[in-house]
């Protein structure tokens, strides 16, 4: 592991590798990346099986507190927020928070949002009002944004474990690489 600069990967249970080795999850294909690029910066798979973004909002200071040096969030929350029908309006509210924390207490960061997408089930209305929240927050806190974290990956059977909604360990890998193309030239910017 490096000793560098960390880049916090702050997420539910898609971050987390839920049902795989934890060696297998996005953060730690991109920890590997990260190595063979010859940059000395930590992957933190700060991932929460479960996690909605009004328990991240909960959790993220002491996940912030934890790490002494922060180059990047990823913040890849909201998948459980559209799976329970939480209210949009309150998911961007918490999202905002979450950005405006991360801010505050790592000024330094830059911050990518992942963007998500909610099921089909829950109508038309509410799906369009899900989507449009990461690229209108993205905007109106000059974040870096990934449009959807699962693309390539949602719905393709192929792809996911056996209950459709969580990547195996290739969709791991294509979900690292939809970070990855918006990480990468974040960081080599610093």
């Amino acid at each position: 592991m490096a000793d560098g600069p960390a880049i916090l990967c702050f997420g539910d249970s898609l971050t987390a590798g839920y049902g795989l080795d934890p060696e297998d999850a996005w953060p730690a294909v991109l920890a590997r990346r990260l190595a063979d690029s010859g940059r000395a910066h930590r992957m933190v798979n700060a991932g929460s099986s479960g996690e909605t973004t009004t328990g991240g909002l909960r959790r993220l200071d002491w996940v912030l507190n934890g790490q002494a040096d922060v180059a990047a969030v990823v913040l890849a929350l909201g998948g459980n927020d559209g799976l329970r029908g939480i209210s949009v309006d309150l998911m961007e509210a918490n999202l905002e928070a979450l950005i405006e924390r991360v801010r505050a207490l790592r000024p330094e960061a830059v911050i990518v949002l992942t963007g998500m997408e909610s099921p089909p089930n829950m109508g038309a209305d509410y799906t369009a009002a899900f989507r449009a929240v990461f690229p209108r927050l993205a905007a109106r806190h000059d974040t870096a944004l990934v449009p959807f974290l699962l693309e390539g990956v949602g719905g393709e059977p192929a792809l996911n474990q056996s209950d459709g909604i969580h990547p195996n360990v290739a969709g791991q890998r294509i979900v690292a690489d939809n970070v990855w193309a918006v990480l990468e030239p974040l960081l080599a910017g610093r």
